[in-house]
């Protein structure tokens, strides 16, 4: 296959649009449309998402050997930080065949901190496969990535894993998923036997038992329902069909006039309501111990939608800001979403882009419709984590990586010149803990430069800013690890040795009134002079919102040309609130007048006089600040129970809730992430190492007033440089 696909690269050649390149010829597709599935595995950390991955290569040939996570011989698990660490941080690609179809995969990280991978990788798949453990069920991160699921309406199914482990329980997690996540679980498969003595599957669809031999290499073996099971069985059958019935009226009909129900028929109907995002199909088994694998590959290919099963891509005409559409076939004019960016030490920027329609070859040109700029398609590439296949084209429902674009960044719209559009971009969070950061030598300072924007590119969650006040380079990301891992890729990617401050706490500022205020600027310095003259109501807007601009400004009294000027300066301003020099967030700001002067105003001023007016505007509004408050997870014993709440509470933790499951308690809280620094070692400590914990962002508040003016006076020590 890959041979075909290599001759199929030397074979192209030439330039031109993608429309020119297209006109005359049709696409020779290696699989048909129909035939492809676009997958993610995502889950909480260390639930198997890799360790399933690795089976599923395995398994359809992709690889020659099963790769171990705790070995660090994981195909997918690639970095030298992965390795060490044993879990994953970026998001891998690669693709297989099964039952002649492709299956394009990308395996992500489940540690919060590198959410953003996740979040890019759902924004351009088609369907999910959620990995959960079958002790501990639905996880804090599972709720996440299933959250980020919803917002682009990926349909996806559940795979529960380590069903072979100590107090492993399905109907649990069943209940977990439905109660937690909202969800229909539609069990197609109950498990054969429980914890050590776990051997297979029953499958309620095709009315088989699935046994499975200890060794790897040979074939599960379909056998008849085991007499001991029959009625469990008959059980389970009777619930599933029902509640398939539920969510498929076609299937309904059948259901209830009592014909016989055939196989097709309950396959065409589990399709149909995944599609509609009516249930979730759930299979278990074990990947360790190599169960499951192939009928969760039969699963992805009989349930989980192809690029043809998503309805068209919607977009907005850059020229004339008018809604338009794009219908996923190759005759249809190009168009693709940028979504990942990397910087390859061998062969230099990589863009990962999938492609939503038309077809595109090396050579041809494109348009970042983002950026308004033409880009020149260079290799394209179909990546196996971090190896690369060159092939000739990449077709609608590709997920392929190019070289050559200099100016394209994730996020960003490449299209065809003649027929442009802008697809959604991707949103990411806010970093929540910033350190500062400065290099150890004089040779170092030179290379750290280039290491932080190249970092930055491949990473939308790490910011890079200079703090003018102190002179210091600070990097901001999503947590600890986030942070640890890049300082470490600056060192083994980019020779950069650098010495990093202690954490310090991402805060915000905010305003809690609304306020009217005039912002003016005039200088007069001979000649022509600077005349800038505003007015600009603020407001706060709900947590999360951003900033909010709006032109309200009637009658002429400003000139267009001025108002985004305006804009701009409130914008610049943003970066440095009144209190301790921290950014401004949630804030909708609403220009309602002002004047200006035939000869003097220009541009300038009308920036400035914005950035006066947001100055005024912090004065007279009662600012505040925000912390970031993160949601916590703590599993221990019950004999710890006691004082890891009393911990939670010295630390401004507050409980939400304590469950029961086995001989374990699971206290779930929210805490302020300034009193989290530490935190593992302290758990440690007052479990004996028997409890653990697991963290993700939750939102911003206001910080308490006695602990604002302790973070204010610092904050004001640290700009002023003493």
């Amino acid at each position: 296959m890959v041979k075909a696909v290599l001759n199929m690269s030397k074979q192209s050649n030439g330039s031109g649009t993608a429309t020119e390149r297209s006109e005359g010829r049709e696409a020779t597709r290696e699989f048909d449309l129909e035939r492809l599935r676009n997958i993610g595995i995502i889950a909480h950390i260390d639930a198997g998402k890799t360790t399933v991955t690795e089976r599923i290569l395995y398994y359809t040939g992709r690889t020659y050997k099963i790769g171990e996570v705790d070995e660090g011989t994981a195909t997918m698990d690639w970095m030298e930080q992965e390795r060490e660490r044993g879990i994953t941080i970026t998001a891998a690609a690669t693709s297989c065949y099964w039952r002649d179809h492709r299956i394009n995969i990308i395996d992500t990280p489940g540690h919060v901190d590198f959410t953003a991978e996740v979040e890019r990788s759902l924004r351009v798949l088609d369907g999910g496969v959620v990995i959960f453990d079958a002790v501990s069920g639905v996880e804090p991160q599972s709720e996440t990535v299933w959250r980020q699921a919803n917002k682009y309406d990926v349909p996806r199914m559940c795979f529960v894993n380590k069903m072979d482990r100590v107090g492993a329980d399905l109907e649990h997690t069943l209940d977990m998923i439905e109660d937690r996540l909202g969800a229909k679980p539609l069990n197609i498969q109950i498990p054969w036997g429980a914890e050590a003595n776990f051997q297979g599957m029953l499958d309620l669809v095709e009315e088989r038992a699935w046994f499975y031999p200890e060794d790897a290499k040979k074939p599960p073996e379909s056998r008849d329902i085991p007499p001991e099971e029959r009625e469990r069985f008959k059980q389970a059958r009777e619930k599933f069909l029902e509640r398939l019935a539920e969510n498929d009226d076609q299937f309904m009909i059948t259901y209830l006039e009592g014909r016989e129900i055939l196989v097709r028929e309950v396959k065409l109907a589990i399709r149909r309501a995944t599609l509609a995002s009516k249930v979730v199909p759930v299979l278990c088994g074990t990947a360790l111990r190599n169960k499951g694998i192939q009928l969760l590959l039969d699963a992805v290919v009989d349930y989980l939608p192809s690029p043809a099963d998503v309805p068209a891509v919607h977009g907005t005409n850059p020229k004339t800001g008018e809604s338009v559409m794009r219908e996923p076939t190759d005759e249809t004019p190009f168009a693709a979403l940028a979504f990942k960016v990397v910087a390859d030490p061998f062969v230099g920027r990589l863009v990962y882009f999938r492609v939503y329609s038309g077809c595109v070859r090396p050579g041809d040109q494109v348009y970042n419709a983002t950026r308004e700029g033409k880009e020149r398609i260079g290799r394209l590439l179909l990546m196996h984590a971090n190896q690369r296949h060159e092939i000739a084209q990449a077709e609608t429902g590709a997920i392929v990586a190019t070289l050559g674009l200099k100016n394209t960044f994730t996020g960003d719209t490449l299209c065809d010149p003649v027929q442009p559009i802008i697809l959604e971009t991707i949103r990411f969070p806010e970093p929540v803990i910033s350190v500062a950061i400065e290099p150890k030598t004089k040779a170092d300072q030179d290379r750290l430069s280039n290491a932080l924007n190249s970092l930055s590119e491949e990473d939308p969650t790490f910011k890079v800013r200079h703090d003018s006040d102190t002179g210091q380079t600070l990097i901001s990301g999503m947590g600890e690890l986030h942070l640890d891992v890049l300082v470490d890729r600056m060192l083994r990617e980019f020779g950069v040795s650098a010495r990093v401050g202690n954490p310090q706490v991402a805060y915000k500022e905010t305003i809690t009134q609304a306020v009217k205020v005039e912002g003016r600027f005039i200088k007069q310095v001979g000649g022509h002079g600077q005349y800038g003259r505003v007015w600009v109501e603020f407001e706060p807007t709900p947590p999360g919102e951003g900033f909010v601009f709006v032109d309200a400004v009637r009658g002429g009294s400003i000139p267009r040309e001025f108002i985004p000027p305006v804009e701009q300066g409130i914008r610049e301003t943003l970066g440095s609130g009144r209190l301790a020099g921290f950014p401004v967030v949630d804030i909708k700001a609403t220009l309602v007048d002002g004047s200006y002067h035939e000869v003097d105003s220009s541009p300038l001023a009308f920036k400035m006089a914005g950035s006066l007016a947001l100055r005024e505007a912090l004065e007279k509004s009662r600012s505040i600040l925000l912390e970031p408050i993160m949601k916590m997870e703590i599993i221990t014993p019950a004999d710890f129970m006691g004082d890891i709440i009393g911990d939670l509470s010295a630390r401004r933790g507050q409980v939400e809730g304590i469950e029961e499951r086995g001989q374990t308690k699971i206290i779930r809280a929210i805490i302020p992430l300034a009193e989290t620094f530490g935190y593992a070692t302290r758990l440690r400590s007052l479990s004996q190492g028997r409890a653990t914990h697991t963290m993700e962002f939750f939102h911003y508040q206001q910080v308490p007033q006695s602990l604002a003016e302790e973070i204010i006076s610092k904050g004001k020590v640290r700009n002023s440089g003493i």
